[in-house]
C-alpha cells in the first residue's frame, strides 16, 4: 500500500457448536476459533489480508464503496450503525 489506511470495521461474534464465528460488518469476512479471542484475531488476519489482496488488485476503493464506507477529507468512513439487534420470526405449521 502507499499509504497507511485505517479502515474500521463492527466485529459480530457467536457460538456455533464447539466453534467461535468472528464477523467483520460491513466487510462481510469472517473466521472462527476455539475462543471468543482466537476467532477475533483470526478475523484480524483475514479482514487484513482482504484488504491487502483488494488493494494489490486495484479493487480497495470500489468495495468499500459498495459496502457503505465513504471518502470524507481523504479518510474511508465506514456505515454509523443505528442498530445491532437480536430479533427472531414465528412460523406457523
Amino acid at each position: 500500500m502507499d499509504r497507511a489506511k485505517d479502515i474500521e470495521y463492527t466485529v459480530q461474534i457467536w457460538r456455533e457448536g464447539n466453534q467461535f464465528i468472528a464477523h467483520a460488518m460491513p466487510l462481510d469476512v469472517m473466521s472462527s476459533g476455539k475462543t471468543p479471542e482466537e476467532a477475533r484475531n483470526a478475523l484480524d488476519e483475514a479482514v487484513h489480508l482482504f484488504l491487502v489482496t483488494a488493494t494489490d488488485i486495484g479493487t480497495l476503493n470500489e468495495i468499500l464503496q459498495e459496502t457503505g464506507y465513504e471518502l470524507k477529507e481523504g479518510r474511508w468512513v465506514g456505515p454509523s450503525w443505528v442498530a445491532i439487534e437480536k430479533d427472531s420470526a414465528v412460523l406457523g405449521v
